[in-house]
């Protein structure tokens, strides 16, 4: 994956970019159904900024945001 060009990414924009889901749309149902990680803290919010350095778990795998 490449580095992201903004200051931050938002968490549906990430699943998309890790080819986890094809939509936001489908992100929404998702991240509800899937046990999601930011930080260490579970999140549901599909609008959560992420910023470099930010690690998401789903579903036990782990991401860092470049």
């Amino acid at each position: 994956m490449s580095p992201i060009s903004t200051e931050y990414i938002k968490l549906e924009q990430f699943l998309k970019r890790i080819d986890l889901v094809p939509t936001g749309g489908q992100a929404k149902i998702f991240i509800l159904e899937h046990d999601i990680e930011v930080n260490g803290e579970k999140e549901q919010r599909r609008g959560r900024k992420l910023y470099p350095g930010d690690e998401v778990k789903v579903d036990e795998k782990l991401y860092r945001v470049k």
